[in-house]
């Protein structure tokens, strides 16, 4: 709990003693003074209350992001023991397979830019 929502809490219930005392004694000013502590206490304890909702959201994300980090690396772990387990069951095709890889990869960072005819610029 917030110390705001706490501050506020208390001068909300003294707010409220002040303009019961005030309505009971007839003072115009007391009651007001009453209202308008009781006003201040309200705001302060909504704003102790959204600055906890606040922190609260934050723990949640925090939390949200460790357990995708902790899921994304323990995927991570799996898949590259099941492509180290096949590469060493296969090593020739695995071989064949990263050479295609790397052949069309040549391929496309080689390829020379497509020229437009020459036809209609006479």
């Amino acid at each position: 709990m917030d110390k705001d929502r706490i501050t506020g809490a208390a001068k909300d219930a003294a707010g409220k003693v002040e303009g019961a005392f005030g309505r009971a004694t007839g003072d115009a000013s007391t009651e007001a003074s009453g209202r308008a502590r009781e006003a201040a206490g309200t705001v302060q304890n909504l704003y102790g209350q959204a600055k906890d909702a606040a922190r609260d959201i934050g723990d949640a994300a925090s939390g949200y992001a460790k357990e995708a980090l902790d899921t994304g690396s323990d995927i991570y772990r799996d898949s590259n023991k099941a492509v180290a387990s096949a590469v060493r069951e296969q090593p020739l095709g695995a071989l064949l397979i990263a050479g295609a890889v790397g052949f069309g990869l040549a391929l496309m960072l080689n390829r020379q830019p497509r020229r437009r005819p020459l036809r209609g610029y006479y």
